[in-house]
């Protein structure tokens, strides 16, 4: 028998489309989750692997409890680990791209507003996002001056008060910008979610991290194809 101990390993994640799309992946793997996280109360979920724990957080704050090491790994959006490395950058392994959560960045704005227009009169636009850095670099590219207002949610809601002209957010089935009179006008990125891994517990807990990511590897294969 062995002296030393298996390390727990703890896996960062939110809950919704992530946490749904990752427990067949966790499946696939040969671990369980007993508990669902929108119906229990529950910030740390047990799994039927006793040294793996889960950590239900914040979409935006899985890339900083995975680099400073309050979880060993992490699954999070493109989009959310851009913006975490232009504010904070190092620190964070990005091996895999496990093609779920898809989505996309899309710059939105209500019914009516003529966008194209603006655009090549020059227009100074006001764009309402939280994802303050691709908002700036995708508008520079297009040679667009923008002012960026930074929200936090109900981001729809800028453009129909006046806030913004247009809005730069995660879309999916554009069903809630439809809800709200607003329409796509551009797409900015393609988003899917990737598995994060903490750089020192790779060091220190290789040998029991590296089965779990190539685990991961294996089962999201068949997504790039779905």
């Amino acid at each position: 028998m062995s002296s030393i101990e298996q390390p727990l390993i703890t896996l960062a994640l939110s809950k919704g489309r992530i946490f749904e799309d990752t427990v067949p992946l966790l499946e696939a793997a040969g671990i369980q989750v007993p508990e669902n996280p929108e119906s229990s109360r529950k910030l740390i979920l047990a799994t039927s692997n006793p040294y793996l724990r889960l950590l239900v957080v914040r979409a935006s704050d899985v890339p900083t409890y995975v680099q400073y090491g309050a979880a060993d790994i992490g699954i999070a959006g493109k989009d959310i680990l851009y913006e975490h490395s232009k504010e904070h950058p190092g620190g964070l392994y990005q091996p895999i791209d496990l093609d779920i959560a898809k989505c996309r960045l899309s710059v939105a704005v209500r019914k009516g507003f003529d966008y194209e227009g603006a655009v090549k009169k020059g227009a100074r636009l006001r764009v309402a996002t939280k994802y303050v850095n691709v908002a700036r670099e995708h508008f520079a590219r297009k040679g667009v001056y923008v002012d960026i207002i930074k929200l936090y949610g109900s981001m729809e809601l800028a453009p129909l008060v006046g806030l913004a002209d247009a809005i730069v957010d995660v879309v999916s089935t554009g069903g809630t910008l439809r809800a709200n009179d607003l329409v796509e006008v551009e797409d900015v990125w393609p988003v899917s979610s990737r598995l994060i891994v903490n750089q020192a517990s790779l060091k220190t807990k290789g040998q029991y991290l590296q089965p779990l990511i190539d685990a991961f590897a294996k089962a999201s294969q068949g997504n790039s194809h779905e």
